[in-house]
């Protein structure tokens, strides 16, 4: 027990860059009709379509955010709320349980977020990374 806690950064990191590249990739699938396109299909969403375009510059900008690890917390909780809002709003009415509805990805995607949210972006991260910096005296910073 005591070895996994000496890696727990790591290992949150490890999951935070996961949960981030799948979803911008979804994302990007649904923005651009790449990587076989949201859903099998291979089109884009129209500029501007309420609210599929829109979900998936929220998708793309968070998933970004998350995967460097850079305004990690904000960015999560902004990807969670979208994915409750998308399975209440259009999964849900399909059906009360997830496997009913086909809600199961945004299930996943809302409850990984805000673990995110609330665990913080782990040791790999450009959060981390500015925040060692930040804490460095002068001193050291100038001998590097």
């Amino acid at each position: 027990m005591r070895a996994l806690s000496r890696i727990h950064g790591e290992i949150l990191s490890l999951f935070r860059v996961v949960v981030g590249l799948l979803f911008l990739c979804h994302g990007a699938a649904t923005l651009f009709g790449v990587m076989g396109g949201a859903f099998g299909t291979r089109h884009a969403a129209h500029v501007g379509a309420w609210p599929g375009w829109w979900a998936a510059v929220i998708q793309l900008v968070t998933g970004t955010l998350v995967l460097l690890g850079c305004l990690t917390r904000l960015a999560a909780l902004l990807a969670s709320g979208s994915m409750a809002y998308a399975y209440f709003t259009v999964h849900q009415e399909r059906g009360l349980l997830p496997i009913q509805n086909g809600g199961e990805l945004p299930v996943l995607f809302c409850w990984s977020f805000l673990l995110i949210a609330i665990a913080g972006p782990g040791r790999w991260s450009l959060d981390d990374l500015i925040a060692r910096v930040r804490h460095q005296p002068a001193k050291q910073l100038a001998g590097a």
